[in-house]
């Protein structure tokens, strides 16, 4: 982390805001390596402002604050693009301006926050699945989320610290779909997940790979980027795509309309699209990525891992997650609040 601060910290000192020669990028904290950034202003000259955001209701607030548009390339979720792209704050892309767009996995390139393929290129890309310690189950038979509501597991389960991730699986346990605007069948899925409280441990999204390596965790929920990560110091960390099905998530780039310095957005989408800077960011963040020909340029531990590059068997058992009506949002956070005070 320190190493990450101090990169970031270079390149902010190094960049000259009033130049026009400049790409201004508002993204993920961690989920664009320095190392990209910086191979990119060498091989261009056009120097890179870049800003984090931690949350896309941050990131979506702060577009909607400002009268005038002053990123070039924002990073939102994919259940956010839908939203982004209604109320006109993104441009459909000019895909005759990226002669690398072929290199991205076809599975990611029409999915349903995105159909048509117009508003966003994805970057990186997880799942959500269930994570445990054979060390301590060696002999658990964990096929779905189903399982975790077993009695065994009382006061062991890690849980995201993520509403829409839990009540995915609250959803998902009962057969409805991740993406549910039906207030009685999130209704249900609460009472579900209250049934589930007896086994919750913590809830956790930003230390998990400490918490496992150092198994302050052993079984519960987690996303396949950091299980792999936690799985290179703790060969006894096993990842599971859950037969009744998991969500996938997707952090997409785009374009905000109107933004200041339209062609070198372009130019830096373009160039990260090229299959050796995608593999150079997967090696340095271990997220995956929807570049299907980056693949040839990964380590075989990484391009061959079942966690980072599962089948496409199993990526079609998973939902891309969508935008939620307000109605269905405010009864999430409601219900979010009521279970985390129990």
């Amino acid at each position: 982390m320190k190493k990450w601060v101090f990169m970031w910290l270079s390149l902010f000192f190094s960049v000259a805001l009033a130049d026009d020669n400049v790409v201004n990028v508002y993204a993920w904290s961690q989920e664009v390596s320095p190392k990209v950034v910086m191979q990119f202003q060498k091989d261009t000259g056009i120097k890179v402002n870049f800003s984090t955001f931690d949350s896309n209701e941050a990131l979506y607030a702060k577009m909607k604050a400002s009268k005038q548009t002053q990123y070039d390339v924002v990073e939102p979720s994919s259940y956010y693009i839908s939203r982004m792209a209604r109320e006109n704050m993104i441009e459909k892309l000019d895909r005759s301006k990226l002669s690398n767009y072929g290199n991205l996995n076809p599975a990611f390139t029409h999915p349903d926050y995105d159909p048509t393929g117009e508003y966003s290129i994805p970057w990186v890309l997880g799942l959500t699945g269930i994570v445990v310690n054979r060390k301590y189950y060696p002999h658990d038979k964990l096929e779905k989320w189903t399982d975790l509501w077993s009695p065994k597991y009382r006061d062991s389960l890690l849980l995201l610290d993520d509403p829409r991730e839990v009540f995915n699986i609250g959803l998902l346990t009962l057969g409805y779909s991740p993406n549910e605007n039906n207030l009685q069948h999130l209704q249900q899925a609460y009472q579900n997940l209250v049934a589930l409280l007896p086994n919750v441990r913590l809830y956790n999204s930003s230390s998990v790979p400490s918490l496992l390596i150092d198994e302050d965790v052993t079984i519960g929920m987690a996303w396949n980027a950091d299980v792999y990560k936690a799985s290179l110091q703790n060969p006894n960390i096993e990842f599971i795509y859950p037969k009744d099905k998991f969500v996938i998530w997707v952090d997409c780039f785009v374009v905000p309309t109107n933004a200041p310095h339209r062609e070198n957005a372009y130019r830096f989408l373009n160039y990260v699209l090229q299959a050796k800077i995608a593999a150079m960011q997967v090696k340095e963040t271990f997220y995956p990525t929807a570049n299907l020909a980056a693949r040839a340029y990964l380590p075989p531990e990484i391009a061959n891992s079942k966690i980072l590059s599962p089948s496409p068997e199993v990526l079609s058992q998973g939902y891309f997650q969508t935008d939620l009506n307000d109605n269905a949002l405010d009864a999430i956070s409601r219900y979010w609040q009521l279970l985390k005070l129990q």
